[in-house]
């Protein structure tokens, strides 16, 4: 009996996804191709305070083979220098224009693999093996907007320079986010180092009928099914809404966020799990983030792809969310990151209005969670655990509570667990019965009323043993 009236015992009073430290960053892009990598690379800059960011790389890709484009990086580089301050006001940290010039570098005009080998080496290549040589513990976190051949060749010289001890040392720091493969090292790199964290969809586009309307990150602007955006509101990822809130009387940074031509932003989901805000761990891709959700496993070859994966990597998986468009459930890779996207374009919207808001007053700011207990905890089978969590807001705006059973995370299959009160500060269930240890995650959404509604989280893993 008494096991029952046991609320919870807490193991870790450690913060869960509440970053200790900035995590390093290093983007390869291949800017000017298409519209939407100066778009993601405006909204990357109005969080630049929250990483540590040491290198912006043009590259080269399927879609730009001969050229590079740093010119882009610059320009728009200059047009944050001109908002930087304003955003400090609002939240600290943000690097200077002049390091954000300094860092902007370029790898070789060719394509792929003709980029790789023996005298290929870039002033890009180079600016990546110094970061990966770093004498720093945190993990690398590089991000391939475009074709990957600038992080293949850093890898090829860092085989050639380094003795075999330290090359797996410094490959085991390095956390890969690659938007599709770009180019044809993609594969070679995940061939030639098989423990190299590495998160794809992986395949290629070619003439419209390729990988990339499967790929998971397509997911920040829609969800396609049967050649049709289904699901998720698409109102907030369109020209007419960004012009109001992001490119029209939002200073400097927004005139440079170019109209959608394809997909908005079809990039920036390789960053946007960075993002501090309480439900983001990017060192478990599995856990769910704005930057959407992948499992390591190896997939199944597809006539999209160069060639059949060798190893396990993180990849495409499912979530099921209701639609308040549909009135239904959808399941999909791309509901991973759909299913965040009013929080995420109004995290953004926020932002972009720090740019032009001159005191602390006049914008809004994101509320603060604080959990009662840890945020990871363990329970038996047949206990009744408690969960509660308390909000504050900067601007005194009023926020609403919300609990939720993220059902695909964790190892206990409950699809339709239902938590009673899931609007309060505080919620209680009965734990399952289990006959071997299992854990569910359930996160704390809490949504303030100011203007655009900001959200936040904590995550709460439980794990219950018999």
């Amino acid at each position: 009996m008494k096991r029952r009236i046991i609320s919870f015992l807490i193991l870790s009073l450690v913060c869960y996804a509440s970053f200790a430290q900035k995590p390093r960053v290093f983007v390869l892009t291949d800017i000017e191709n298409e519209p939407d990598d100066a778009m993601s690379y405006v909204r990357f800059l109005t969080y630049a305070n929250q990483f540590d960011i040491e290198g912006l790389i043009a590259t080269t890709s399927c879609w730009q083979r001969t050229k590079t484009a740093e010119w882009r990086l610059h320009e728009i580089t200059d047009a944050y220098g001109k908002v930087r301050d304003n955003l400090e006001i609002h939240e600290k940290g943000y690097p200077t224009e002049a390091y954000m010039h300094a860092i902007i570098k370029k790898g070789l005009p060719v394509f792929g693999k003709e980029g790789l080998g023996e005298g290929k080496d870039s002033e890009g290549s180079d600016w990546l093996v110094q970061s990966m040589l770093k004498n720093d513990t945190r993990p690398l976190y590089i991000q391939a907007w475009g074709g990957t051949n600038v992080l293949a060749q850093a890898l090829y010289k860092l085989q050639k320079t380094q003795k075999p001890a330290d090359v797996t040392r410094i490959v085991k720091k390095l956390r890969v986010y690659t938007i599709s493969d770009q180019d044809d090292t993609g594969p070679w790199i995940r061939k030639n180092f098989p423990d190299l964290f590495y998160i794809v969809s992986p395949g290629y586009e070619e003439n419209g009928g390729g990988q990339y309307h499967y790929a998971t990150w397509s997911g920040i602007s829609g969800d396609i099914f049967h050649g049709r955006f289904t699901g998720a509101d698409t109102t907030i990822v369109r020209n007419k809404y960004l012009d109001q809130h992001v490119r029209q009387n939002h200073g400097a940074l927004g005139e440079k966020y170019p109209q959608i031509s394809f997909l908005m932003e079809g990039d920036s989901p390789s960053f946007m799990g960075l993002i501090n805000n309480g439900l983001n761990d990017p060192e478990h891709p599995d856990y769910g983030s704005w930057g959407g959700r992948y499992e390591l496993y190896i997939p199944q070859f597809k006539k999209y792809m160069y060639e059949p994966e060798t190893r396990p990597i993180w990849t495409d998986t499912q979530d099921e969310v209701y639609s308040d468009i549909t009135k239904a459930y959808h399941t999909s890779n791309q509901a991973t990151i759909w299913r965040w996207r009013k929080a995420f374009q109004n995290d953004f919207f926020a932002r972009m209005d720090w740019c032009v808001a001159k005191t602390y007053k006049e914008a809004n700011h994101p509320p603060v969670i604080s959990l009662s207990h840890g945020n990871t905890i363990t329970v038996k089978s047949g206990a009744n655990v408690v969960l509660s969590g308390k909000a504050t807001d900067p601007d005194n705006n009023e926020v609403n509570y919300n609990w939720f059973f993220y059902k695909e995370v964790g190892s206990l299959t409950a699809s339709r667990f239902v938590l009673k009160n899931p609007a309060s500060q505080e919620i209680s269930f009965t734990a399952p019965k289990v006959t071997e240890p299992k854990t569910m995650h359930f996160i704390l959404e809490v949504t303030d009323n100011g203007t655009p509604n900001l959200t936040r989280y904590q995550r709460v893993i439980v794990n219950v043993i018999p």
